[in-house]
């Protein structure tokens, strides 16, 4: 099994990187996060398929292993940039999680090249939100979009857009990193980025995968477990596990149909048992006016975190149940205390760690 612990610069890494500056002459977003003490090695996304280095669509990959055998989860935030309950619960596990059997590796913004791009899908949220933290301190975190900024793109969207597994979409969809899953080695930056996150999967022999989003409040999809039929079993364990704590999860099967999504592809393609959460966002309804992201009275950011995360949990201690090798981790706040404390106190401040 490949185990990356950190950052490595090879002859031929460099040479791919030359070329690929070529086609995407950009370099990757960096973003306020500051890891805790249970982070073992940082890495990158191309390290799993090298011409993305040097691109927008690099982005930081965080590893926390115990160093006690176990299996390897893996946990997505960022794959739709304004979908941020699912970047800060990422974000709360490389800052707070300590492994004690296993490994994590976390990547809080899967698709780095949508964070710096507003999409029009609506102008009345921010482009970036602050936290306070201990000491008074603000921590600044970036709001972005759906898709990849067309920019960063080396062609035109299609009229219609047709996954590899034969998935059919509306054009704009090829810049939708959820909807070009397992992706392409030679094919657009965003089905690159698809590429290589299945190559992660695959080389770190990833047991639970886990894809983190949220949806409008009134949606069917609003806080959903979907899962792929290899992970039934330990979603239904789940949601009787969130139940018995009062947290109210619906449970959507991957369906064959749902080419080109995480769910499905990343079940269909790799070893992983394959989920994607979803938790409300008032920013995703669009018949809510000036969305409040962070402090909306219902659906507060704390709230929607704390259930990204306990969705987390509890999947991982049901597939540790059903016999996979565990990952578990102490640090982490459970919802309850989100609920009572909220976001502020489990965000490392910018001068200590915790």
């Amino acid at each position: 099994m490949m185990k990356r612990t950190g950052l490595t610069l090879t002859a031929a890494a460099l040479m791919v990187f030359v070329m690929a500056v070529g086609v995407f002459a950009q370099t990757p977003a960096f973003h306020d996060i500051r890891p805790g003490y249970g982070v073992t090695g940082i890495g990158w996304l191309s390290d799993y398929h090298p011409p993305l280095k040097g691109t927008p669509g690099d982005t930081r990959v965080y590893f926390l292993d115990s160093g006690v055998p176990g299996g390897t989860a893996y946990v997505q935030g960022g794959t739709h940039g304004n979908e941020i309950a699912g970047q800060m619960a990422a974000i709360i596990l490389v800052e707070r999680a300590i492994p004690t059997a296993g490994r994590l590796i976390v990547v809080p913004y899967g698709n780095n090249a949508n964070i710096d791009y507003n999409d029009g899908y609506r102008d009345d949220v921010p482009s970036s939100f602050t936290i306070e933290v201990e000491g008074g301190l603000q921590r600044e975190f970036r709001y972005g979009s759906r898709r990849t900024n067309p920019a960063y793109e080396s062609q035109p969207d299609p009229e219609v857009y047709v996954t590899p597994d034969g998935g059919v979409h509306e054009g704009e969809e090829i810049r939708n990193l959820n909807r070009v899953h397992p992706g392409k080695p030679d094919g657009t930056l965003t089905e690159q980025i698809a590429y290589a996150i299945r190559r992660l999967l695959i080389e770190e022999n990833v047991d639970v995968a886990f894809d983190l989003h949220e949806a409008g409040v009134t949606s069917r999809l609003a806080n959903t477990l979907v899962a792929h039929p290899k992970g039934m079993d330990a979603a239904v364990f789940a949601i009787l596990d969130l139940s018995a704590q009062g947290i109210h999860i619906n449970l959507e099967p991957s369906r064959e149909e749902f080419r080109g999504l995480s769910h499905r592809e990343w079940g269909d393609h790799t070893q992983a048992l394959s989920f994607l959460t979803e938790t409300a966002n008032p920013g995703q309804s669009p018949d809510i006016v000036n969305p409040d992201v962070i402090n909306d009275p219902v659906n507060p950011l704390h709230d929607r975190v704390g259930r990204q995360l306990a969705m987390v949990r509890a999947v991982l201690d049901a597939t540790a149940l059903l016999g996979v090798p565990p990952v578990t981790y102490d640090g982490v706040p459970t919802y309850a205390d989100l609920v009572r404390d909220g976001l502020s106190p489990w965000l490392n401040a910018p001068t200590a760690l915790p």
